[in-house]
C-alpha cells in the first residue's frame, strides 16, 4: 500500500474497524434485506472511509472540509440504518455496542477535522 496521509488518521483507522463490524452484523439480517438495508448500510459505511481518504488527499482546505463533511453525513446515515435494524429486530442493543463506540469516535474526529479547517479558513479571509 502507498504511504498516504489518510492511513495515519486515527479516524480513518477506526472507520475501517467500523466497516468490518458493519459487514459482520449485516450477516444477521434476513436474506430478503441483502439488496436493501444490508446493501445500503454497507455503501454508507464504505463512503465514510472513502471520503476521509479522499478529503485528506485534497489540496485546498475547502475541498478537504467538503469531503470530511460528506464522510460525517455518511456516518449519520450508518447510524440511522443501525437504528432501523434495531427497530426491525434485526439487531439487539448488544450487537451494536462496539459499532456505537466506533461511530462516536469517528464522528468526534470528523467534527474536529472540520472545525480545524473552518477556523483555518476563517483566519485567512
Amino acid at each position: 500500500m502507498l504511504d498516504l496521509i489518510h492511513n495515519k488518521l486515527e479516524g480513518y483507522k477506526i472507520s475501517l474497524q467500523l466497516v468490518k463490524e458493519i459487514y459482520a452484523i449485516t450477516n444477521k439480517f434476513p436474506i430478503d434485506e441483502k439488496y436493501i438495508l444490508s446493501s445500503q448500510i454497507k455503501r454508507a459505511v464504505t463512503s465514510v472511509c472513502s471520503n476521509l481518504a479522499e478529503g485528506s488527499a485534497r489540496i485546498s482546505d475547502a475541498e478537504k472540509k467538503r469531503f470530511y463533511e460528506i464522510a460525517r453525513i455518511s456516518l449519520v446515515e450508518v447510524e440511522t440504518q443501525v437504528e432501523i435494524a434495531l427497530v426491525l429486530d434485526y439487531l439487539s442493543q448488544n450487537d451494536t455496542e462496539t459499532i456505537n463506540q466506533f461511530m462516536e469516535s469517528v464522528f468526534k474526529m470528523l467534527l474536529k477535522l472540520i472545525s480545524n479547517l473552518t477556523k483555518k479558513t476563517s483566519l485567512t479571509h
